[in-house]
């Protein structure tokens, strides 16, 4: 098998040179990770999102409201609706787990909460007994 000699091209072109494209970025968030990893664009993915929902018969915000909700979507400004994560999962090919769609846990523990709770019982009825020892004067 012989190998192809590497030729070697010289390019010359007249003029200043063009202003390098703007790489893509994202926030570091499961959402923006996975349009980079794609390789795509907010607008890219703002048509893929439009696209799908025509195909599907799906009624969305417009492409410029869109784009938008994508950047606070992704910076976790706001948390997608139901259509939309179902929307972003089919076009990212992705579960809802690793976009971050997750329910948020509950803070505290079972034990923290039964705690936290007593207290507000104890609290209404101290409130209780003093609204009752409350004397109501006529005018």
């Amino acid at each position: 098998m012989n190998a192809e000699p590497v030729r070697t091209v010289a390019v010359s072109f007249e003029g200043k040179a063009p202003a390098q494209p703007q790489p893509l970025r994202a926030p570091d968030t499961p959402l923006g990770r996975a349009r980079l990893s794609r390789g795509w664009s907010r607008e890219k993915t703002v048509r893929a999102l439009l696209s799908l929902a025509e195909r599907w018969e799906w009624r969305v915000a417009t492409e410029n409201s869109l784009k938008v909700q994508l950047h606070k979507w992704e910076h976790g400004q706001v948390r997608p609706g139901e259509t939309y994560q179902a929307l972003l999962c089919a076009i990212y090919r992705a579960d809802a787990d690793s976009l971050g769609f997750h329910q948020p846990e509950l803070a505290g523990s079972t034990s923290e909460l039964s705690d936290r709770i007593a207290s507000l019982e104890s609290l209404v009825a101290r409130l209780t007994d003093a609204l009752s020892n409350v004397q109501v004067v006529a005018l």
